[in-house]
Order: C-alpha cells, then structure tokens, then sequence
C-alpha cells in the first residue's frame, strides 16, 4: 500500500468517525422528534405531512441527476488537481442548479399542485393544511436544490466535521421548532411546517458561508463554456432517468397507498421508512467517507486500489447494517412500542421489509459510485430506471387484486434485487469488474454470514422477558453472534490478521 493510499485511508478512518459522531447524536434526537411529532400531530397529520412532502420529492428525480454529475465531476478534477477546471464545473454547477430550482417550482405548481388537491385522499377539512404543507415543502427542497454544489464541494474535499456539525445544527433546531409546538394555539401541522422552512433557509446559508470561506473554487462566475454545459447535463441527464426510477419506487408508492388506503396506512409506511433511515445511516456514514475516494483514484487511473475499494465498501457496509437489522427485526413491536407507544397497523411488517431491503441496497449503492465515476451510464441508467419504474405497476396490480398495503414491500425488495445483479453485469462489461469474484466474496460470503449471524439471536429471544432489559439481552447476543460469523466467515486470512494486528497495537499503546 502506497504513503498516499495510506494517508486517503486514514482520512475516511477519521471522516467516518466525525459523520458517526454526528449520527448518533442525530438518532437521539431525531428519535424523539418522531416521537413527538407523532403525539403532537397525531395519525392522520403526520401522514398528511409524509404523503404531501412526498408528491414533492417526486421532484427530486430532476435534482438527483445534478447531484450526482456535481458530486462526480468536482471528486473528479480533485483527483486530477485541475484548480482552474474545478472553478469552472463548480460555477457551472451553481448554474444549472438555478435553473433546475425553477423547473422543479414551476412543474409543482402546476401538475403538483393539481394532483394535491384533485386526486389526493385527503380529508376536506384538512386541505387547507396540506396547501401549507405543500408550499413549505417546495420552498424548502428549492433550497436543497440550489445547496447541492456547496455540498458536493465538502463532500469531495471530505470536510466530513463541517459536514457533522451542521448536520447536528439542523436537527438541534428540529428539536427546537417540536418542543415549542405544543404551545402553539394555530393549526399545528401548518406551524411545524413552517419552521422546518426556515431551518432549510439558515442551513443553506451556513452552508454558502462556509464554503465559500474554505474553498477558492466556491466563488460564482457565470460561465459560457458551452462544452462543460453539455458534458455535466449529459451525465446529469441520464441520472434523471435512473433517479426517475427510484423516486417512483420511494414516493410514486407512497402516493399509490394513499390512493388505496389512506393517509393512515401513509403513516404507518412513514414511521418505517424514519426508523429505516435511521439504521441506514450508519451505512451512508461509511459510504460518504469512501465514495470520494472511489472517484479520485479512477481520475488518478489507480483501477485495482478502486476496485478494492468497491469491494470493501459492500462488504462493510453490509456488516455494519447486519449488526442493527438482526436485533432491529426480532424486537421491531418492542421498539416501536417503547419509541412511539402506539402505532399504526402495518408498521411493524413495513419496518421488517423495509429492513431486508436495506441490506440488499448496501451492496448495490458501491457499484453506483464506481459507475459514476467512469462517466459512462447511459446504458446503466437505461436499465436502472426500467427496473426501478416496474415497481409501480406491479404494485398497482398486487393491490388490485386486493393484496395487503404491505405487499408493495415484496415488489420492491425483487426489484432491489434485480437492481443488484443488472449493475454487476453492467459495472463488468464496462471496466471488465470481476463478476464472479464479487458474487463469491461478497454476495455469497454476506448471505452466508447472515445466515449463520441470525438464528442463535433469532432462537433465544423467548428466553428474554419482552422489556428493556430483554431487548439488550437480545442486542448483546446479536452482536456477538454475528461479530463471530463476520470473523470466521465474512473476513478473509489477510483481513483477520489485520483486524488482530489492530487489536494487539491498540491494547499495547494503552498498556503504555
């Protein structure tokens, strides 16, 4: 291993440690958020505020092209040291991103708006609400839009402490706006969403602030370069696609439940959906740290140490979710019970779906990055959007027939699924990625490892009373259980020796 190499492993050692520090506290209080907007608000508001916040989000296909072709294209000059490119791409960012926020305002406006108030199944005297709720959030996910180029900036020079402590800042403001709300004599729903859009307006100005102070690059200059125009909106328009996919898997369900159930049943799916963003976290803290590094050695032409970063990143983070999800899945009533009291019908099954479906995610999310990086993903992002956007009408279709509202959650773990194999074949016609190799060490080796972490955890659970002291009982032993099985059958020779190596140095510095 290289100086260099060892100095950029270092740096996500300690990128990942600021971005843990930071989800933990934000588990904390994003908890008791739920918890008390769920209690404040009540079933029926807290659902009207997931599905109307999502027929927003069906926006963020339009954006989440742009945020990868910034992320991808800033990595990309920082790996070639190209100052005088960097200013350009980053410029030409905060310009193409101005434009998408007026897109995004005026598409919903229009359609959005229409759909909100015609199609939706919403109780008539809560409309009014929901117009508030609706215009907040568009106002809000403008301001994410035109925050993407600052973002992509920390994230590629992997100021990852800049990153936490902000993070920490939106959630402690969070905080605030909940537990002033129950002193509020206005409709709550219309307050709370209020606050949340200007917590997004005081986090984009941090955000510019900061960038602007740290990086030379994050200073605006209109630019003409019609050809770096064509190349970023190139690689931006194919992830349109792609991301098209995935926010009519994630919302377009969303919506599609409400349209057959109910904005209780919304609640139900958004109460998982938290608690599965919460355990996700985790993953995308390690990811975040990595993904940089993936882009940088492919522009520095580093394939094999990019590669074997791929690889590690799947692995790991399918570990690290395997530690939460299994104790997560046996107590999920339990944890629910004690987070929220009580909760919507449905939750729990949604919850332990959603859970699957993280783990198999894990996996793919490595070979996106890896990907991206090459800036060939026409053909990915073609047959990404056509998997993801099948889950819709077969959706449709499952609950027509009159299946349960959770068994949309089956489509979309089959299509997670073939999402997986469909970027392996991909990734290996591309960059020639070693297909097999990748199924043995790490599909094959991750299933097998789960399946000999799970049932020892899964089998002395009745012997724990169903309280606190129970579910830790049931935690501890999940943890040694599978932190056994990662051991022996998820490491290989060369990782154990290492993973010992780690040990015994630590336990000596503390010895002294």
């Amino acid at each position: 291993m290289t100086e260099s190499h060892q100095t950029s492993n270092a740096r996500v050692a300690k990128n990942t440690v600021f971005l843990y520090f930071r989800t933990l506290l934000i588990i904390g209080i994003g908890l008791y958020i739920s918890r008390a907007i769920l209690q404040t608000l009540g079933v029926e508001d807290f659902g009207i505020y997931n599905v109307v916040g999502g027929i927003v989000l069906m926006f963020s296909f339009i954006n989440s092209g742009m945020v990868a072709s910034t992320q991808r294209f800033i990595s990309y000059e920082l790996g070639r040291n190209d100052t005088i490119r960097l200013r350009q791409v980053f410029s030409m960012a905060v310009s193409v991103h101005l434009l998408l926020a007026l897109i995004i305002l005026v598409l919903a406006e229009t359609i959005g708006l229409w759909f909100l108030n015609a199609r939706m199944n919403i109780a008539p005297e809560r409309l009014y609400a929901a117009n508030w709720v609706y215009q907040c959030s568009i106002l809000a996910f403008v301001l994410t839009v035109l925050s993407v180029p600052y973002n992509a900036c920390i994230v590629a020079h992997e100021h990852m402490k800049a990153f936490a402590y902000v993070s920490i800042l939106d959630y402690s403001l969070r905080l605030l706006a909940v537990l002033l709300l129950p002193f509020v004599s206005y409709d709550k729903l219309i307050v709370y969403s209020i606050s949340i859009l200007l917590i997004a307006v005081i986090i984009r100005l941090i955000y510019g602030f900061y960038c602007k102070y740290h990086f030379e690059e994050c200073a605006y200059q209109f630019s003409r370069d019609k050809r770096l125009f064509t190349e970023m909106f190139s690689f931006a328009g194919w992830s349109f696609i792609g991301n098209l996919g995935f926010s009519v898997k994630d919302q377009g369900i969303n919506i599609l439940i409400n349209l057959f159930f109910g904005a209780v049943v919304n609640a139900a799916r958004g109460i998982a959906y938290q608690v599965s963003s919460v355990v996700s976290s985790f993953m995308a803290n390690f990811q975040m740290a990595i993904n940089p590094q993936i882009t940088k050695r492919y522009a520095s032409g580093e394939m094999d140490s990019m590669l074997r970063l791929v690889f590690a990143s799947a692995k790991y983070s399918f570990f690290l979710l395997m530690i939460i999800v299994i104790p997560l899945w046996i107590r999920a009533p339990y944890v629910l019970e004690l987070w929220l009291g009580n909760v919507p019908d449905y939750t729990v099954t949604f919850l332990r779906l959603v859970l699957i479906m993280l783990l198999v995610d894990s996996m793919a999310n490595p070979l996106v990055v890896a990907m991206q990086a090459t800036g060939k993903i026409r053909n990915f992002q073609l047959v990404i959007a056509l998997i993801m956007l099948s889950n819709l009408p077969i959706s449709y279709c499952v609950l027509k027939m009159g299946a349960d509202a959770y068994s949309v959650m089956y489509v979309a773990i089959a299509t997670s699924v073939v999402g997986l194999f469909a970027r392996l074949l991909l990734l290996h016609d591309l960059i020639s990625f070693d297909f097999g190799g990748f199924i043995k060490n790490i599909l094959v080796r991750n299933l097998v490892v789960c399946l000999l972490g799970a049932p020892i955890p899964f089998g002395v659970s009745c012997l724990f009373l169903n309280n606190f002291w129970g579910l830790i009982g049931v935690v501890a032993v999940s943890i040694i259980s599978s932190l056994t099985a990662i051991y022996f059958v998820g490491f290989q020779s060369y990782e154990r020796i290492y993973f010992v190596n780690k040990i015994v140095s630590r336990a000596k510095s503390l010895i002294r």
